[in-house]
């Protein structure tokens, strides 16, 4: 069961003060409500069943849903940007008859009403003041005991605020402080990186000169190798071909001798052209002609003599390399 009491005002009696109550069940008044109406001194009752809720809402030609949320603002005084009116007739009320309460809705300058209904005298109105005042009693101890809890939870949630920034600040300053100790040590592991890479750098370049230097020595002794056979070739040739060239030269005067002292038969052939000559500018153009005569073998002794000779050139060539 809900209960709600409001004040309410008659126009056509300024000066005189009204409490109305409502009683429903369930969720709003489309199922029923019932109405108390007191001035402190007398009192009227009246109930409202389903159907004139609906007869209302129909003749109003409104919704059902509507009507009832626009006639609970009218009696239950919640908090809504429309004005409610109340009316009595008569007016003033006979304090022993029936009484007719009616409720209009006042929108901009236009109003109509939502309802009326026709409320009895209470035998017993003293009962029903005092009925009133205690549910106001307990309704106004109910706000006052939910209000403190809301101050007691308010309190609790700012000194957990307050608990809440503190520990922001100490962890604000913590997170500066570490991120200036990880700044600090990020710069001297990037400064080691640094000398490592410059060391590495460093290495690089010396094994790069050092292979530049052995590869230069490296052609230096292939030159100087090459060189040196060229040399022992000359100096080889010249020992072994020595023979030959004595031996062409003996075999050309031989040569020379036998022609001379041919027969006088042979003068007759004078007459023909000699292609010596010819053939002797074609093979120089070619290449030096082979000799006529067989190379004589060397003498063991003349081998020897060579051979000695080549040792004692090579030694006195790692002496002058060594040097």
């Amino acid at each position: 069961m809900h209960t709600s009491v409001r004040e309410v005002h008659i126009p056509s009696e300024p000066d005189s003060s009204y409490f109305l109550r409502v009683d429903w069940s369930g969720r709003g008044l489309g199922s029923g409500f019932q109405l108390l109406l007191t001035d402190g001194q007398d009192a009227w009752r009246g109930d409202v069943s389903e159907a004139a809720v609906r007869g209302e809402a129909e003749e109003l030609e409104m919704t059902t849903e509507r009507y009832i949320q626009d006639l609970q603002q009218a009696l239950t005084e919640t908090e809504s940007s429309i004005t409610y009116s109340f009316s009595l007739t008569p007016s003033p009320p006979d304090r022993s008859s029936t009484v007719t309460l009616a409720y209009e809705k006042v929108q901009k300058d236009i109003s109509f009403r939502l309802g009326s209904v026709l409320l009895k005298v209470v035998p017993e109105p003293a009962k029903a003041v005092r009925e009133l005042l205690i549910h106001s009693l307990q309704r106004g101890n109910t706000l006052e005991h939910s209000n403190q809890k809301l101050e007691e939870e308010n309190q609790r949630l700012s000194r957990e605020q307050q608990r809440i920034t503190t520990e922001l600040k100490r962890y604000a300053g913590g997170k500066e402080d570490l991120e200036a100790e990880l700044f600090s040590r990020f710069i001297l592991v990037l400064n080691e990186k640094k000398a490592k890479i410059r060391s590495l750098q460093e290495t690089v370049t010396n094994l790069q000169e050092t292979r530049r230097s052995n590869g230069q020595k490296n052609e230096d002794s292939v030159k100087s190798g090459r060189t040196s056979g060229q040399e022992e070739d000359e100096y080889g040739g010249s020992t072994d071909e020595e023979p030959e060239e004595e031996q062409s030269a003996a075999a050309s005067t031989s040569s020379t001798r036998e022609s001379s002292a041919a027969s006088p038969l042979d003068d007759s052939l004078k007459d023909i052209t000699d292609v010596a000559p010819c053939r002797k500018r074609r093979f120089r153009h070619l290449g030096p002609p082979d000799p006529p005569v067989k190379r004589p073998s060397p003498q063991p002794s003349q081998r020897k003599r060579s051979s000695t000779e080549r040792i004692e050139m090579r030694r006195r060539r790692r002496r002058r390399s060594r040097k």
